[in-house]
């Protein structure tokens, strides 16, 4: 996919807690149309189907549509790849919502005559960050993306490795507080909880931190402790402690190489990425887990969208 001449084209689909995004992608990685919209996250089920078919419409206005010969959709999870469902932890109304025929009933989908190919969105982030960004040509790796939610996915020996229904690496919702809160996954202190966006802004908040103009981000967290104020660097100390448990145990289990973290969270740059170094050092205490190397994602917001194009580009 990463030589010659680029020929193909497919139609992308990112679907986060926050957006949902689209866009025409050339078989080199190229990104032509574009259309982005908000994540009706709390709606119907039909609400959110209708946000996708609207975006698919945008983007079937584009001439290079009828060059268009697949789909590819990455979904937050946990999705089941096999039976082309969704049931996303962010997004209520999907459960074990048939997304891949729902979007392949679309008329300008079906006009494409090709395959609708669903992966997990931390697989489309290891997907494409392995294919043109931070763990090109590493043999295993972990990527990370860190923003409304935490999701992942891995390259082992040299192949990103999605599992038996897509969800391999899917790390935001391991325990890393066995004493921790409730999840909504059903589970307990779970990575996602202590490191995502949501609850490094819920923390500072809820120790006191105010925020500039209404602005409770994370984002907004990270300029405060790029300040120097307490809580906010509190916070980010908290969610760096997380992920390098959570690091650390996927280290331990199957010898990674490198992590490569992105989304939103990783914007913050130093705010987070050195208590993650000090953390990791704590954490990662065996020999052959010592040695992973840590890096900010290349690819940024549209690591989802190449992603999900590299899978169809494959199908």
């Amino acid at each position: 996919m990463a030589g010659g001449e680029a020929k193909r084209l497919v139609a992308a689909v990112d679907i986060g807690g926050t957006k949902i995004a689209a866009a025409l992608v050339r078989e080199d990685g190229t990104l032509t149309a574009r259309a982005q919209r908000p994540t009706p996250a709390r709606a119907a089920a039909p609400v959110l189907l209708d946000t996708v078919h609207a975006l698919i419409e945008e983007l079937a206005a584009d001439p290079g549509w009828a060059a268009v010969d697949a789909v590819g959709i990455g979904s937050a999870g946990p999705i089941d790849a096999s039976a082309g469902t969704v049931s996303p932890v962010n997004i209520p109304a999907w459960r074990d919502f048939p997304l891949v025929a729902s979007v392949g009933a679309h008329p300008a989908v079906r006009a494409t005559g090709g395959p609708v190919t669903l992966i997990g969105d931390g697989v489309a982030i290891a997907e494409a960050e392995y294919w043109q960004g931070a763990a090109a040509g590493c043999r295993s790796a972990l990527c990370m993306v860190v923003s409304t939610g935490v999701g992942g996915g891995l390259v082992l020996d040299g192949r990103v490795y999605t599992g038996l229904t897509g969800n391999a690496g899917h790390i935001g919702h391991i325990s890393v507080d066995l004493n921790g809160e409730p999840c909504p996954c059903g589970g307990t202190g779970c990575l996602e909880g202590l490191a995502s966006g949501t609850a490094i802004a819920g923390y500072a908040l809820a120790h006191g931190w105010r925020a500039p103009g209404n602005d409770t981000s994370a984002a907004a967290v990270a300029e405060a402790a790029r300040a120097g104020d307490a809580v906010a660097l509190a916070a980010y100390d908290r969610a760096a402690r997380a992920l390098a448990a959570g690091i650390a145990a996927t280290a331990t289990l199957v010898e990674i190489e490198t992590v490569v973290i992105g989304g939103g969270v990783a914007q913050a740059g130093p705010v987070l990425f050195e208590p993650l170094a000090r953390h990791l050092d704590t954490f990662a205490a065996l020999p052959f887990a010592r040695g992973v190397r840590v890096r900010q994602a290349e690819l940024g917001t549209d690591a989802g969208l190449v992603g999900a194009a590299a899978a169809a580009l494959r199908a």
